[in-house]
């Protein structure tokens, strides 16, 4: 070999580690959101998915993407997508994970905490595949609005046996659900869906109906049934429609193609038609939209658990990667600049952390008034926020890797990886104005604002900056009379909550560092603009992935 091809200044990857031990920031958030939790659960998946092999099958599963099989090679429609076989790895390991079903399944405190958690860690492997498991989470309790329904496809749901065929519910150990809500002359605006559904008789499912219509986007399309919406004789309704009926033959949806997307590329999204398919009536007929809300409530705390996995992920590479790599006769994370912009993305990361999983402690408390307002405060609050933060996030932690962080190969492309993954999160279920919309909504409602005070109030007292913005939110909420302020309001309350969260869980030096530069001014426009002051050494041994 010449020595000219000695490879010199070239960090290892970062493989062989566990995901969840070795995040401080995450177990901190979960001592405070659910201290009795048992993480042991959470150990044994942070080792699984730091090993070489499974970081192996999501890089497969991206780069060998889901074909469309429309017909089979006598001409017979079947309608089928092919999937790479690590993608059914990795579904297998989500669904034995119970990240699909666990609050459903009756067991264990805080269901809701531990299975976000257990998310945000297998969203750090690989996201795509958890758009199935996210829909199945959320449409499962929307079938107690139907008894019948939910007590044939309830513990199937539940179930950790992952069984991608497709054949008739009596047949399998496990399945997974899909929504489909979106079609092509509307997407936030689900009133203006032009899909019809007519009346069919009754059976033992209860009111059977055939709908003939369109999905613009209807994601995971091997999914076993879906949650539609269509124009029913009352009004748009929620139904219930699998892929396979209870007789054994496919149901009449039509999968007319695949979506070329940016990112989320082991997912396979499509547009379907429904040619007299045959559905079941989901709670009461006209009452649609409300339904799909309450589980679009659910979608969207996995947004928010999402990017903040994604982020964690990209600053672990990042660090890894600057720990590595020598610059200028020393690694680049002991210069002062680049110790700026990872402490700064530290700081984000965390109170990204701590704010979801804040939203996941709420959906465990159905039953306290005041964790049912945080819900509908904070669930649109997270979603906004987190995920516009994502795409900047992942940009300046690509740039810390430079030029290898832009590559689609080795261990490294993970980053472009995320890259093109954080967008999704922010457009779907609902964009940033839908989001800020839904806050105006809920405060518009009950004692929201008082229950905002009182989120803030154990916090109050440990920095100037956070006891101004706290104190003048009320004043704000009450004279906002239009919708034009309402994004600024969305990011004044997250900011909020994140720093009194912060303030409860982490050290002084992050909650301090969070108030001076997001809330005090002492920040610039970018990444990396913390003002002198700021301890980055203790910000920075903190979020070191090992």
């Amino acid at each position: 070999m010449h020595a000219t091809h000695e490879v010199l200044n070239q960090p290892q990857p970062l493989v062989g580690y566990n995901l969840f031990e070795t995040n401080l920031p995450l177990r901190d958030a979960l001592k405070f959101n659910a201290p009795q939790l048992d993480t042991e659960s959470l150990q044994a998946l942070g080792v699984t998915l730091g090993t070489e092999q499974m970081q192996t099958h999501a890089r497969l599963a991206n780069v060998h993407r889901p074909q469309l099989h429309s017909h089979d090679r006598f001409g017979h429609r079947i309608d089928q997508v092919e999937f790479h076989p690590s993608y059914h790895v990795l579904m297998g390991a989500a669904v034995e994970a119970g990240l699909h079903g666990t609050p459903w399944s009756g067991q264990g405190t805080s269901p809701h905490v531990l299975r976000a958690a257990g998310f945000m860690l297998f969203t750090e492997l690989e996201p795509s595949i958890l758009c199935p498991i996210s829909m199945s989470y959320a449409a499962t309790p929307a079938l107690r609005r139907n008894a019948a329904l939910h007590a044939a496809w309830g513990p199937k749901l539940t179930s950790r046996h992952y069984d991608p065929a497709l054949k008739a519910l009596t047949l399998k150990a496990g399945v997974t659900m899909g929504m489909g809500m979106t079609e092509k002359q509307g997407g936030s605006d689900v009133r203006a869906n032009t899909t019809r559904a007519v009346p069919d008789g009754s059976d033992a499912w209860g009111p059977r109906f055939r709908l003939t219509g369109h999905k613009w986007f209807f994601s995971a399309p091997m999914c076993d049934a879906f949650l539609v919406l269509a124009q029913a004789p009352g009004g748009l309704s929620c139904f219930f429609l699998p892929r396979v009926l209870p007789d054994g033959s496919l149901n009449a949806l039509y999968i007319q193609r695949l979506k070329d997307k940016l990112g989320n590329h082991a997912n396979a999204s499509s547009e379907v038609e429904f040619a007299q398919a045959t559905a079941w009536l989901v709670g009461e007929e006209g009452r649609g939209v409300p339904q799909i809300l309450e589980m679009g409530s659910m979608t969207r705390l996995d947004c928010a658990l999402g990017t903040s996995g994604l982020m964690r992920q990209a600053l672990a590479l990042a660090l890894h990667h600057t720990r590595q790599r020598l610059a200028f006769g020393k690694a680049l994370a002991e210069h002062d600049l680049m110790r700026n912009v990872l402490a700064d993305l530290a700081l984000e990361s965390e109170a990204a952390t701590a704010l979801a999983l804040r939203v996941a402690r709420a959906f465990d408390r159905p039953d306290d008034a005041h964790e049912q307002l945080m819900a509908r405060l904070l669930t649109p609050v997270a979603k906004f926020w987190i995920c516009k933060r994502g795409s900047a996030f992942a940009q300046e932690a690509m740039e810390c890797l430079g030029g290898n962080g832009y590559v689609e190969e080795g261990g490294e492309g993970v980053m472009a990886r995320i890259y093109r993954e954080m967008p999704v999160n922010s457009i779907w279920e609902g964009a940033g104005n839908i989001m800020a919309l839904d806050l105006l909504r809920a405060l518009r409602k009950g004692d929201a604002a008082a229950a905002l005070v009182q989120e803030l109030a154990p916090a109050l007292g440990q920095h100037p900056a956070l006891d101004r913005l706290a104190r003048s939110l009320p004043q704000r909420i009450e004279a906002l009379t239009s919708e034009i302020e309402a994004r600024r309001l969305a990011q004044e309350v997250a900011l909020a909550v994140q720093a009194a969260l912060l303030a409860q869980s982490a050290p002084a030096a992050v909650f301090g560092a969070f108030c001076a530069s997001r809330l005090g001014g002492d920040w610039g426009l970018t990444f990396g603009s913390l003002g002198t002051g700021t301890d980055f050494s203790t910000i920075l041994a903190r979020a070191l992935p090992q």
